[in-house]
């Protein structure tokens, strides 16, 4: 067979080796196929995991904190309010000596004879002393006057006394004083309260 023969079986062959080389080098140039993780990885973002977790435990000490000082507050209230209302009970057991004393003044004549003057005044003084100690422990008085409006917070009504002269709900008498510690109701004052009288309903035509 003669070269020229040969030629073209050989042109043939060479194409099929450049051929081939391109492939290669075109496969050599394609990318990577993704893993298949990225994109998980994509979403289970370590950083934002963190955020989140940062953002949850920031909130929890806020909140622990908060709690912790309001349970530091109620503990300061309440032993405010021990030291302050400790002598209620033995406060409302004294009540007791001061309205007999107040009885036993009350009882007293106008005219005292010579020999009971002392005795009028030690019971005076006594009283006197009881007041200005109950005083010291933030103890006070409480004695409305006549014709004083009616205050439920420290008035107690024991009865009605109807009259024109005085609004209805006025205080008419006292039959016992009241007492408040610092800012509470010890005993409210017992008291009359002035009733509107019934007006006369005119019959004639």
């Amino acid at each position: 067979m003669s070269a020229e023969e040969k030629k073209p079986a050989e042109d043939t062959e060479e194409h099929k080796d450049v051929e081939a080389m391109a492939g290669e080098e075109a496969h050599a140039d394609a990318p990577d196929a993704m893993p298949e993780d990225v994109d998980t990885e994509i979403e289970d973002d370590p950083v934002a995991a963190l955020m989140e977790e940062v953002a949850t435990l920031k909130d929890q000490v806020l909140r622990a904190r908060a709690e912790t000082e309001n349970v530091r507050r109620r503990a300061d209230r309440d032993r405010a309010d021990a030291s302050a209302y400790a002598v209620t009970g033995f406060a409302r057991d004294m009540l007791t000596v001061s309205d007999n004393l107040r009885r036993a003044l009350d009882a007293m004549p106008d005219d005292v004879a010579e020999d009971m003057k002392a005795f009028v005044e030690g019971v005076e003084m006594t009283e006197r002393e009881l007041l200005n100690t109950m005083e010291k422990y933030g103890i006070q008085k409480v004695e409305p006057e006549v014709g004083e409006k009616f205050d439920h917070k420290f008035h107690q009504a024991m009865f009605e006394v109807p009259t024109p002269d005085h609004a209805p709900g006025s205080v008419m008498q006292v039959v016992a004083a009241g007492y408040v510690i610092k800012d509470r109701l010890l005993r409210p004052a017992m008291v009359g309260v002035a009733k509107g009288e019934a007006k006369a309903v005119d019959t004639e035509a």
